[in-house]
């Protein structure tokens, strides 16, 4: 017998239509399985290659049938999810392949749509962090989502958050980001730097309360900053996204180069995320510009904003630019390196690129191409 024929019913939200291949997929995988069948499943339903769908399977070993799978793959398709995404999710989480539709996935994702995520947005949160199905409604999301609501104002940003940190969902007790809030709240902190903090580096809000305490004390009293300066949750950041171990050996490059423990501490209240470069980047810099260009690190402590520059997209082409202009004899204005590059790009084009177009026609578009993103 062919089916033909569509049937719709809604619950809970959700509309469901089964049709011709949810049945013949019922009747094809229902019966009792073996892990041989779900990999066949998986291939064919899915999309999977062997090796994937055995993979996948070996890790779903309680499977006595066919018919959940089909009903969740069925959930996930009605949920606007599709094959591509299906098979991340599978992938990832196998496991979700037995979870109850109706008392498990159902009102969890409920939960997140009615928050406003949903298809794709919806389909990657859960493909990055599936653990999210296995927390308790009542218990863990809900009174997250709700923290989350009241550091970071409204929906909008609690799902600009999610997105980019899906784990908020799953690190642990919410309270930890009660509790870490007040304290970065007593140590000046307003509402607004915390919102902006969790939207940019969400793991400072999760952290053990014990270790955010520390970094604040060690940022005030190691470093010296002070918590009225604008440079204070910069700092935090900083501190807070790295080791301590890692941390040391970046002050240890800098003081290779000869900086003293005064000048790095200068230079860290001053522009924090100096230290929030990689090693490799610090050390790329610091050869440019102390061994080849001679800089001192009293001038750098102080103008300490040319080493975040990008040496590949800004500070290469510029001096490549300053260079070709120099090596023609034409006069240019003879300001500062430093000036030069703390130049907006639009204003370097206007003073050192466009009135040498007649003399230097590539000269443009040689750095329009390396300056592209």
């Amino acid at each position: 017998m062919v089916i033909t024929r569509t049937s719709t019913f809604h619950a809970h939200g959700f509309r469901f239509s089964f049709g011709f291949y949810s049945l013949r997929s019922h009747y094809l995988y229902s019966s009792s399985t073996s892990s041989h069948s779900l990999v066949n499943y998986l291939v064919d339903s899915l999309g999977f290659s062997k090796q994937e769908a055995t993979t996948a399977s070996s890790k779903v070993t309680s499977l006595k049938s066919l018919n959940n799978p089909n009903l969740v793959i069925d959930f996930f398709k009605q949920t606007g999810f599709d094959n591509t995404q299906i098979k991340t999710i599978v992938s990832r989480s196998p496991k979700l392949l037995i979870r109850n539709v109706s008392k498990t996935l159902k009102p969890k994702f409920q939960c997140l749509m009615d928050l406003g995520l949903s298809g794709s947005d919806l389909a990657n949160v859960i493909a990055r962090d599936s653990v999210i199905v296995d927390r308790g409604l009542d218990t863990h999301l809900r009174p997250t989502i709700d923290c989350l609501r009241r550091i970071l104002g409204g929906d909008d940003d609690v799902i600009k958050a999610i997105k980019r940190a899906p784990w908020l969902l799953t690190f642990g007790p919410h309270h930890t980001m009660e509790t870490n809030l007040l304290l970065l709240r007593n140590f000046g902190f307003t509402d607004e730097k915390i919102r902006k903090l969790a939207l940019m580096y969400p793991s400072c809000l999760t952290q053990k309360t014990k270790r955010i305490k520390d970094l604040l004390h060690r940022l005030e009293n190691d470093f010296r900053v002070p918590r009225d300066s604008s440079m204070f949750h910069h700092g935090f950041q900083v501190l807070s996204s790295q080791k301590k171990s890692k941390l040391d050996r970046k002050i240890g490059i800098f003081k290779s180069f000869g900086w003293s423990d005064d000048d790095v501490l200068g230079m860290f209240r001053k522009l924090p995320h100096c230290i929030g470069l990689s090693e490799v980047r610090i050390e790329e810099k610091l050869n440019l510009f102390m061994k080849e260009l001679g800089f001192l690190p009293a001038f750098l402590v102080s103008h300490p904003a040319i080493l975040v520059y990008s040496l590949e997209k800004r500070v290469i082409p510029r001096m490549q630019v300053l260079k070709s202009l120099d090596e023609r004899k034409l006069e240019r204005r003879m300001w500062s390196l430093y000036t030069v590059l703390t130049l907006t790009e639009s204003r370097f084009v206007e003073c050192f690129v466009l009135p040498y177009k007649d003399q230097i026609p590539d000269l443009y578009d040689i750095h329009e191409k390396t300056v592209a993103p």
